[in-house]
């Protein structure tokens, strides 16, 4: 409760009661919005500062892995950046493949597509469809959500951003540079070419049978 008082002679004044507001406090993580993860601590939620590992794909054949291991690979085919490869139930089946085609005139080779897998969804991003993706191959165009907004794209800068609930992020720029990142709580539970994410850069770029450094394995043809 406050006073608000006013005048314009000594001794006099004018003045009503007024109620102090304040604003409600937040009772779900859906009023706080927060930029990262959200958590129910004592009964009230709060937003928490998430950290993430890193994986790139530049100029069609180098490679920076979530442990920070660089490589070059040239292969021509579709190939699987990261997916789940845990047994455990609570974890989101996902997958990250990058198609390679040969660049005319080059040895080198190029990024034709990304696709995005979760649930019974596929995005697909093609090189040069800028503002636009395929969803289970049908054209969209930017932004759209998804499986009730679990699975949301649109552009960011030149780049198209892919965005799951569970905190995956995918950034292409519709051209020969890949970035995807992924919340903590996936270490130790990915494989691809982008690595594990456990923090041990020697044991990246495995097969899918845990052999080591067989790059090409994690091709499409060659699963």
């Amino acid at each position: 409760m406050g006073l608000l008082v006013f005048g314009f002679e000594s001794n006099t004044g004018y003045g009503f009661a007024g109620l102090c507001i304040t604003a409600p406090e937040p009772v779900s993580c859906e009023d706080l919005m927060c930029e990262g993860r959200c958590e129910v601590v004592d009964g009230q939620p709060k937003c928490v500062q998430e950290t993430f590992s890193t994986c790139w794909l530049a100029s069609g054949s180098h490679y920076r892995s979530f442990d920070g291991k660089t490589f070059d690979f040239m292969g021509t085919c579709t190939y699987t950046l990261t997916t789940l490869c845990s047994s455990d139930p609570t974890f989101p089946t996902f997958s990250v493949e990058v198609q390679k085609e040969k660049k005319e005139n080059s040895k080198v080779s190029s990024i034709g597509s990304i696709n995005v897998r979760v649930d019974n969804v596929t995005v697909t991003v093609v090189q040069a469809e800028n503002g636009m993706v395929r969803v289970n191959n049908h054209s969209s165009r930017l932004p759209i959500s998804l499986s009730c907004g679990k699975l949301r794209v649109r552009q960011k800068g030149k780049s198209v951003l892919i965005q799951l609930d569970f905190m995956l992020k995918v950034l292409y720029d519709w051209d020969d540079h890949v970035v995807v990142k992924i919340p903590a709580a996936f270490s130790g539970r990915v494989c691809g070419l982008c690595g594990n994410s456990n923090g041990n850069p020697q044991d990246d770029a495995q097969a899918p049978d845990g052999s080591g450094g067989i790059s090409w394995s994690w091709g499409r043809a060659g699963r």
